[in-house]
């Protein structure tokens, strides 16, 4: 094995890479995330349902949760610049093409590709590689890495609804597509690989780790919660709309889930690193599910749908930061990125079913079976995670092995 030579962890250096993954996460999940504002205009041009529209980011959800299992053993590979570069190209071509189609069917493809392929080259990747530069403070850069995620959410989905009232949802992904080309194109150039680890450092091979009752209680607990995280980001706008909220206020609903998960990020990863990251992650986990209560509540009160979005985007944002931590936590940092491109193979699979299903509900009986569904399974992803609170460890302090796939000069 060749020790790579050049900055350490907990370097400077990392603190750029961390710089380079807040602006990649920012732009792919904030255009991804803004979808619940071009909801009503696309299904208007195009004569869709709720359950045929919503496909649109649930299939966009479902390609870039399963091709992190590709980029996240990538980037073990190659380093996060070659991903960032590709996700810039086809992340830009995809949302032009999205601009000119002339059906929903077509959009499937050119945005679920597009959209998907991009969020897939950056957040998997980067999440790992940041991961793999900290040590000592991972938990704190984890944290702040994925508060591009929330400020992404919070500005542009609101963005995208102005936008959208003044060009027209065709022009809005023009505008967007150029944008998050440029993005990650600057991220590219800050992005580098982390040190490579101790030679006594824990390795696992994904192949065993992913046969480890910590891994499966993850990704059953990831599935479930899942299947509820994203119904609202397509359908919170349309339900607040529906209660005879203004376009851009129902828009902004969404913009305040980034908004809270930006101090949910951070207070509950500095918080997950004082008191135990699987402690506070299950804690969050619960609050999360709870929070649709709220929402099922609200009727036609915004105040409600603040508290809701608040309640919910604080939660989701402590998912979101801690969730790599405790993966890091339980395996190691080495491979990280094909382990956390596996488990996040369960949010493809909730993300895929979750939006349509949601919107089959909504067509058939109304949105509060829907958030009453929601609910349920949100609390049903905290009681998966019971397990890893009763002592059990997922690996040896230290182990030395071999990875399956060592990247080259490792």
């Amino acid at each position: 094995m060749v020790e790579r030579t050049g900055p350490k962890v907990d370097s400077a250096r990392g603190w750029l890479v961390v710089v380079s993954a807040f602006g990649a996460t920012f732009v792919v999940f904030g255009v991804a995330y803004s979808f619940g504002a071009f909801f009503d205009p696309m299904a208007e041009e195009f004569g869709t349902g709720s359950g045929a529209t919503s496909a649109v980011f649930a299939i966009t959800t479902f390609v870039y949760f399963t091709l992190g299992l590709v980029s996240g053993r990538a980037v073990d590979r190659f380093g996060p610049r070659p991903l960032l570069l590709v996700g810039a190209v086809v992340m830009a071509a995809g949302l032009l093409l999205t601009s000119r189609v002339n059906n929903l069917t077509l959009g499937y493809v050119t945005y679920g590709t597009g959209v998907g392929v991009g969020v897939a080259c950056a957040y998997v990747p980067m999440v790992a590689t940041v991961g793999a530069w900290f040590e000592r403070r991972r938990a704190l850069a984890l944290a702040v890495a994925v508060t591009g995620i929330g400020l992404g959410t919070l500005l542009m989905a609101p963005l995208a609804a102005w936008l959208i009232d003044r060009t027209g949802w065709r022009d809005t992904y023009v505008i967007f597509g150029l944008a998050s080309a440029a993005v990650l194109l600057v991220s590219a150039l800050l992005a580098a690989r982390p040190p490579a680890p101790a030679a006594d450092a824990t390795t696992i091979p994904l192949s065993k780790a992913v046969r480890m009752p910590p891994f499966r209680w993850l990704y059953l607990s990831a599935l479930l919660l899942s299947l509820a995280l994203f119904v609202p980001f397509v359908f919170l706008p349309p339900f607040a709309e529906e209660q005879g909220i203004s376009k851009v206020s129902a828009a902004g609903l969404v913009g305040i889930i980034g908004a809270a998960s930006v101090g949910g990020r951070l207070g509950l990863g500095i918080l997950g690193g004082a008191l135990g990251t699987v402690r506070v992650y299950q804690m969050t986990i619960f609050c999360l599910g709870l929070s649709f209560f709220v929402w099922l509540v609200a009727g036609g009160s915004y105040a409600f749908l603040v508290v809701f979005a608040v309640l919910m985007g604080t939660a989701y944002g402590g998912f979101i930061s801690l969730a790599p931590a405790v993966a890091a936590e339980k395996f190691g940092p080495a491979g990280l990125g094909g382990l956390l491109g596996a488990l996040y193979t369960s949010a493809a699979v909730g993300g895929l079913l979750g939006p349509p299903i949601a919107g089959m509900i909504i067509d058939s009986a109304g949105y509060r079976p829907t958030i009453a569904l929601a609910m349920v399974m949100g609390l049903l992803a905290f009681a998966a995670l019971l397990p890893l609170s009763r002592g059990a460890s997922a690996v040896p302090a230290r182990v030395t092995e071999v990875p399956e796939t060592e990247a080259p000069g490792r």
